[in-house]
């Protein structure tokens, strides 16, 4: 494993640090007051990302993306990371790279209009009874002849409000395990505007303000057959063969966040005076920014590693879940110290340390929680050994 980086992923993070500064940051500050991200804004931005080259670099070069290998995608993520969640996700838009599973009729319907911005998609996995435990969903499809018909609530479903339709999973069936009976699920593309499909306003909330959830309800909505991506009762393979890599995702955004927070917090060391001199000279000022770089660093790098690992294809779960459970924590704490450092005026507005301090709480949640990472690691460790 190299620890320097290339000249090519050199290159494309100097040009995402530019674009997220000049293009971002601008927006910032009218998002995090109003709570609203303005389409007209999107558009401008989604505009000036593909002509930057930016768009949905996550996506492969045959179907209009990137290309880029996993490690030099999460350094692309960790500069978009630095700026506003809903600018960087709606307007510099990385289409879910499960669409890729799709037949080629379904590609042409839902992933090329999303390669071209013409359309956005959504992921809904998540219900009021089944977050940590997708097993336990209770959204259902059952087949009707050659239809299927879907009944059931999800919630928590991010940017739903604006995407054209939405990759929802669904128990079809029931099947016998070592650990008792579990749901057999199956993924299906469901149109916004498909008659018994609602989407409703979701919760207001604390983190990334503009990046809105929703509520989707399904009630005797009826798909046709065609409408199913992957297999019937193969949803969760579809969803760990395409969606692997989210939780690398999410530590490379708050890899990225860190690090202004930190930038943020060594400047003002050095600018702010008391009792006179530099408060960066107090080891009570000094030690939390060593502690910080620390921990940044630590993050850094089992981000990378695992990202490196992916490429390699010798990746493991307990990689992934170490360095999202390492990053996510990590942002936290640097979050709060570099609020902390500056005093009453890091929560204030004019500066990004309070949203960061606010946003750094979902990141221990969502893509699974800090506990299943946990569980996670903990388990790789254990069957080791045969436990």
């Amino acid at each position: 494993m190299q620890f320097g980086m290339s000249e090519e992923q050199a290159m494309i993070v100097e040009t995402t640090r530019a674009f997220v500064e000049k293009e971002l940051y601008p927006h910032e500050l009218e998002i995090e007051r109003t709570g609203h991200l303005d389409m007209e804004v999107i558009k401008d931005i989604q505009a000036k990302a593909m002509q930057a080259g930016l768009y949905a670099a996550n996506m492969p070069e045959e179907v209009g993306g990137a290309g880029l290998d996993t490690l030099t995608w999460l350094m692309y993520e960790k500069e978009l990371g630095r700026a506003n969640y809903a600018l960087h996700w709606t307007g510099v838009a990385r289409p879910s790279n499960i669409l890729l599973a799709g037949t080629d009729e379904q590609k042409e319907k839902y992933l090329f209009p999303c390669m071209k911005g013409e359309k956005w998609d959504c992921l809904a996995m998540t219900e009021p009874d089944a977050g940590s435990d997708l097993r336990g969903m209770k959204a259902s499809a059952r087949q009707d002849g050659d239809d299927w018909i879907l009944n059931g609530t999800k919630h928590f479903i991010s940017h739903a409000d604006i995407a054209d339709f939405a990759i929802c999973f669904m128990a079809t069936g029931v099947e016998e395990t070592p650990r008792g009976p579990k749901k057999k699920i199956t993924a299906f593309f469901v149109d916004k505007g498909t008659p018994g499909f609602e989407v409703r306003d979701g919760y207001g909330n604390v983190s990334h303000r503009g990046y809105t959830n929703a509520v989707l309800e399904f009630d005797d909505c009826r798909l046709p057959s065609s409408a199913i991506l992957g297999e019937v009762d193969k949803g969760f393979d579809v969803a760990n063969t395409w969606l692997g890599a989210t939780r690398l995702q999410v530590a490379a955004t708050c890899l990225g966040r860190a690090e202004r927070a930190l930038q943020h917090s060594v400047e003002y060391a050095v600018e702010r005076k008391q009792f006179g001199q530099q408060i960066g000279k107090f080891q009570g000022i000094s030690f939390k920014l060593a502690d910080m770089a620390l921990e940044l660093k630590a993050a850094n790098l089992l981000t990378w590693e695992a990202g490196w690992k992916f490429d390699q294809g010798t990746v493991t779960e307990s990689d992934m879940s170490m360095a999202k459970l390492k990053a996510t924590e990590m942002l936290a704490m640097v979050a709060d110290e570099a609020i902390q450092i500056h005093g009453g005026m890091g929560l204030m507005d004019e500066l990004p340390l309070e949203r960061i301090w606010r946003d750094a709480r979902v990141e221990r949640i969502w893509e699974g929680t800090s506990e299943i990472q946990r569980h996670i690691i903990s388990r790789e460790m254990l069957r080791a050994l045969g436990g």
